[in-house]
């Protein structure tokens, strides 16, 4: 102690005096509950370190990627088309595929199909995107999925040339951009007949977020969607116990038969596209495969929640956790979302930054040219694996270009 400086010695005695004043034996209980209180505090910014660190670590490995000439997606292609490199693709493997999906031809320039298909309007997004580029393209057979899961698993024999919009890496699946980006997306009662065109929702998301500015948004986030997943449940039940923090509530479903298929509680009203920019933070979960929804939300300009990294589409591989979004664990409980949720509000600023860098990354990358460039580099890239000469399969029908464009 005689070492001590005087300043230092009148701290330690005054720190002593506040313990025994404000912890004596009557306050017990607040003393208690200030400990816990800032033992929680001790975590919590133990988890904002492990947040930051990962924040500082992204941006350090960060290159934005080039997309002239479709750049931002061509490892996707690469990887896809991988197990079939070595020994091509014959007809035989087309014709096992064919029962697992969509039978397309070109030929000639022209584009043909099976009679029937599963999903007309899914059938129609895909070919809105053939009839354009068939004219380009060498003659050749495509299997494709217009189902919501992937069809060739790596658990189950070797892989088959089947198109899909989504998978894991669990299945050789080769990932296509989906029907919604034309038609053929869900239908709810908000939109009866699908969410509809991608580059009309670019113009009214892009105008909701300038009208809904960084500074206008409600700081809370925000999920509305039906019950298609149970990891869902814990937002659901984060928003009932903390409605200040987080509105997230299920709505109804085309299974939906009582109030416990939403989590026994009556079912919220949709809310349109549009209306979730009013909020800055809005979570992205995955439904039977991948959310179409996700796409949608970065042109809010808030901050995106994607949870899991299972499901992907094509574009998602190009898009880096902690720089365009903030990336949930699927299994994440209520401390875990209340945690990184306050993480974004206590950090507004850095919020505001990856929210922009999200928009900025769908904006730029994710137009209908970019689509059309990207089915035209996979198909092309897809053609040189096939090992045989398409012939025309003659029960086939001729899909003729529709007036819409």
């Amino acid at each position: 102690m005689l070492g001590l400086s005087y300043s230092i010695l009148i701290t330690i005695l005054w720190v002593a005096h506040c313990e025994e004043r404000f912890c004596s034996i009557d306050s017990t209980e607040y003393c208690t509950k200030e400990r816990e209180v800032n033992a929680y505090n001790k975590v919590l910014n133990e988890q904002y370190e492990k947040y930051n660190y990962a924040i500082e670590e992204a941006e350090k490995n960060y290159k934005p990627c080039n997309n002239t000439n479709n750049g931002c997606f061509k490892n996707v292609i690469i990887r896809d088309l991988k197990p079939f490199k070595e020994k091509g693709i014959n007809k035989d493997l087309i014709d096992t595929a064919k029962m697992r999906g969509t039978f397309y031809q070109i030929i000639e320039g022209n584009l043909y199909r099976q009679k029937d298909c599963m999903f007309p309007s899914r059938c129609a997004g895909i070919e809105h995107f053939l009839l354009k580029l068939s004219p380009d393209l060498p003659d050749m057979d495509l299997v494709i999925n217009v189902r919501d899961y992937p069809q060739s698993s790596k658990h189950f024999g070797d892989p088959l040339p089947i198109f899909s919009f989504s998978k894991t890496p669990q299945y050789y699946d080769i990932t296509y951009p989906a029907w919604a980006f034309w038609e053929g997306g869900p239908a709810i009662s908000l939109y009866p007949r699908g969410l509809g065109r991608w580059d009309e929702h670019c113009i009214s998301l892009d105008k909701a977020s300038k009208n809904a500015s960084w500074e206008k948004k409600e700081s809370k986030a925000f999920f509305r969607g039906s019950r298609t997943s149970s990891e869902r449940d814990n937002l659901i039940l984060l928003s009932r116990k903390k409605p200040n923090l987080v509105d997230a509530q299920y709505t109804k479903n085309q299974a939906w038969k009582s109030e416990k298929d939403t989590l026994h509680a009556p079912p919220a009203s949709e809310v349109p596209l549009k209306a979730h920019c009013k909020y800055k933070y809005l979570f992205n979960y995955r439904g039977v495969a991948a959310s179409f929804r996700h796409k949608h939300l970065f042109l809010c300009r808030s901050l995106v929640f994607h949870v899991g990294d299972e499901w992907i589409e094509f574009y998602y591989d190009a898009m880096i956790p902690w720089i365009h979004y903030i990336p949930v664990p699927k299994d994440a409980d209520q401390t875990v979302l209340e945690d990184l949720i306050q993480f974004a509000i206590n950090n507004d600023e850095l919020s505001e930054k990856i929210a922009n860098r999200g928009r900025d990354f769908i904006w730029n990358n994710l137009k209908l040219s970019d689509v059309s460039q990207f089915w035209k580099k996979l198909l092309k890239s897809y053609f040189k694996l096939l090992t045989y000469k398409t012939t025309l399969d003659k029960s086939l029908i001729k899909i003729e270009k529709k007036g819409r464009s």
